[in-house]
């Protein structure tokens, strides 16, 4: 079997990084075993090893920062060594490798590597990264082929030829041309064997900044992700994860409506702007209940002890009820029902699957200029996870989730609206009333079940929503 492309030549540097990534692997320290862990990763079928950072630090500072600051070279030098490992330890009788790639997946503290979509800039390009997010967006997951397999009639002979472009992170060679040979070299007609063709998941989402943490008056920053492989569907819209991957620039330039305005000013500078996006290398899934605000405040000692103070009044409910809003005199039974919609219930899952939720969810109706707006924005300032929305300029798809169409692909994707994005939290719905019956019923759902359903376009999912909804609306037949 010949090859049309020719190899590139290994770099005695990467060699002699894998030696010493080879060697970091195979040591028995009383902090760390990653022999264990491939074992269990090739017992598991898994193909991807999560190594922590910090651990590797301590075995080689120097390979440790150069994987930071240098990961499109260093990081395929790591893969070639947990190949090597691989194959000195695993059983031919049990598993499986010919036909495997192997990875490896980074955790630990990053240091000044660990930005937000809105702390990234320029600076970080070409570097690997950790960043926190939630998901607002997934595509669907798509074949990328990598290596392709000709036959030619005329000679009997088998050609391949392997595919590499700007979101290939295996490899630090340049990318390559994504035409399929039609003839070989001496002009014979090839045929492509598309069953011998060697395929891997792809997948784009879309990472946005917690809402809870973005700055005041400000629109929440979001960036691209490209999972490949293993990683596809590790997520949905509405996770927080913890992503862990390669800031690198590819082409681009600007989008098509902007160079049609600008098109004559634009002409020799839209070269200039580049478009960015993110190769993950691992994937955390964080608990919904990380957020901003007051469920980051450290307790010390002297809080402790004020709490435990607190909790032995036997007026305690009354005393945190008359705290919430102090600035809005009387509303005594309102304000006793937001603090417990703000503590919440017990969720129960019962033995026969039955779910009952354990978020409540609450109706203030009253006449304009009863303060119901003011104790919405309290609820906002004190909940961890607070999400506000009208009920005039909210539809159903967008406090749902809403279908939408990749403008540079054509491909359908989910997109999560403010109920997703407020899961575990409290979405706030001031003007009810203004809002249609048909956006109305689309929350009900929600409200009950704690889920959203998806039928569209070909697309059928289930998102957690489990949150409290607390709206605010004027009656009927009110004083306007």
């Amino acid at each position: 079997m010949s090859m049309l492309d020719d190899a590139v030549p290994q770099d005695d540097q990467i060699r002699d990084k894998a030696r010493i990534f080879e060697k970091f692997l195979e040591t028995d320290s009383p902090l760390y075993n990653y022999k264990d862990d491939i074992h269990r990763m090739l017992r598991t079928d898994q193909t991807r090893l999560v190594i922590n950072i910090d651990d590797l630090r301590d075995f080689d500072r120097e390979s440790a920062n150069g994987l930071l600051k240098n990961p499109v070279d260093l990081l395929p030098a790591f893969e070639t060594a947990l190949r090597s490992v691989v194959e000195h330890v695993y059983d031919p009788e049990k598993h499986d490798i010919s036909s495997k790639m192997y990875h490896v997946g980074f955790s630990g503290s990053f240091g000044d590597h660990h930005v937000s979509p809105r702390t990234l800039c320029a600076s970080h390009l070409g570097t690997m990264i950790s960043l926190e997010g939630i998901i607002t967006r997934c595509s669907l997951v798509r074949p990328k082929m990598l290596k392709s397999i000709h036959y030619c009639p005329e000679s009997g002979q088998f050609y391949q030829r392997e595919y590499r472009d700007a979101t290939s992170s295996s490899s630090s060679a340049p990318p390559t041309t994504s035409l399929l040979p039609t003839t070989d070299d001496d002009g014979h007609a090839l045929e492509t064997e598309f069953g011998l063709c060697h395929f891997q998941d792809h997948q784009r989402i879309s990472i946005q900044e917690m809402p809870e943490r973005a700055p005041p008056g400000q629109l929440p920053r979001s960036t691209d992700i490209i999972l490949d492989d293993d990683l596809v569907d590790k997520c949905k819209p509405g996770d927080r994860i913890q992503l862990v991957g390669m800031y690198r620039s590819v082409g681009g330039g600007t989008n098509g409506a902007f160079k049609q305005v600008f098109f004559e000013l634009l002409r020799s500078y839209s070269n200039l702007f580049r478009r960015s996006l993110i190769i993950a290398n691992n994937i955390n899934l964080l608990s919904s209940k990380i957020g901003g605000g007051i469920a980051h405040t450290p307790l010390t000692d002297t809080d402790i002890r004020t709490i435990n103070q607190l909790a032995k009044r036997s007026d305690i409910f009354n005393l945190l009820s008359t705290s919430l809003a102090p600035s809005i005199f009387g509303h005594e039974h309102i304000k006793r029902a937001v603090l417990l919609l703000l503590l919440g219930g017990a969720e129960k899952n019962l033995p026969n699957g039955t779910h009952i939720r354990g978020d409540i969810n609450l109706l203030m109706v009253g006449d304009p200029s009863t303060a119901k707006s003011q104790l919405l924005r309290f609820v906002l300032g004190t909940a961890p996870l607070a999400i506000a929305t009208t009920g005039r300029g909210s539809s159903g798809v967008g406090l749902t989730a809403a279908v939408t169409t990749d403008k540079e692909t054509g491909e359908r994707r989910l997109e999560a609206g403010a109920m997703v994005l407020a899961d575990r939290g409290v979405v706030c719905i001031d003007e009810f009333d203004k809002m249609s019956d048909v956006d109305r019923v689309a929350i009900h759902e929600v409200m009950e079940q704690q889920t959203v359903t998806i039928a569209k376009a070909g697309i059928h999912t289930s998102l957690n929503a489990r949150c409290s909804v607390i709206a605010a609306a004027n009656p009927i037949y009110g004083q306007v």
